[in-house]
């Protein structure tokens, strides 16, 4: 496992955070914060492009989510619909690639076809991967991952001896690009909250006051020169991977 610090994180995942409090510090409807973030969603994804930052993962909808008030689920479900059908023609034209992880299975069929069509039109880009997290949690990640790898033992194609740490990291999502080297939670709020409780055992974590819909370029910028300052050590001290380094 690497020691060193690049100055790039490879993959950088966004916990999307302070939609609706920027709304109601403008007196306005909780939806009308989640318009406001779309911005920041081009924003940031524009800027990975420019840095050249590999993956980018942003959790959009997490499987708590469903408990907000019906309102504001329709509201969000809606945003989603037309927010797919209006950029994934510049997403793709950029060399996008979209990617939706979580349980698709809840949402309803149109919006489901949608996020399929995305992905299959996208699906041979490079240039940037992105990652967006709906009705996911990492239990559920975690879970799915086991389930599994129990149905391959059931079946007579895994031995449960040969499951191991590596085993359920090949089975959870995002298993072909590497873990999440940056971790950005916007809003002030210091917590994971379920999100890619696998991936995130060796990540950067940056939290920051501002409210998603404020977070631009210069936001993502301080997190990236944050993180570059950072000795990555993985169960070593400073001292070897200052040596390491050194040779």
């Amino acid at each position: 496992m690497p020691t060193d610090t690049p100055s790039l994180p490879r993959h950088v995942a966004i916990i999307m955070d302070g939609n609706g409090r920027w709304a109601e510090q403008r007196r306005q409807p909780r939806s009308f914060g989640h318009r406001a973030g779309q911005k920041a969603v081009r924003q940031t994804i524009e800027h990975c492009v420019r840095r050249g930052i590999g993956a980018l993962t942003l959790f959009a909808f997490s499987s708590e989510n469903w408990r907000r008030p019906e309102t504001e689920v329709s509201a969000l479900m809606t945003l989603f619909l037309k927010a797919l059908d209006k950029e994934v023609d510049q997403l793709h034209a950029n060399g996008v690639r979209l990617r939706f992880i979580g349980d698709l299975s809840r949402f309803d069929a149109p919006l489901r076809e949608r996020m399929l069509a995305a992905q299959t039109r996208t699906a041979e880009n490079a240039k940037l991967h992105v990652n967006v997290a709906v009705n996911y949690g990492g239990h559920w990640d975690i879970a799915q991952a086991a389930r599994a790898l129990a149905e391959a033992v059931a079946r007579g194609e895994l031995e449960a001896s040969a499951i191991d740490a590596d085993a359920l990291a090949a089975k959870v999502c995002l298993a072909d690009q590497p873990p999440p080297d940056l971790f950005i939670r916007t809003g002030g709020e210091q917590r994971i909250s379920n999100f890619l409780l696998w991936q995130l055992a060796y990540t950067e974590l940056v939290f920051t006051d501002t409210l998603w819909p404020d977070f631009d370029a210069e936001c993502l910028d301080a997190a990236l020169d944050d993180y570059a300052g950072r000795q990555r050590r993985f169960g070593r001290t400073g001292a070897q991977v200052a040596d390491i380094a050194a040779t």
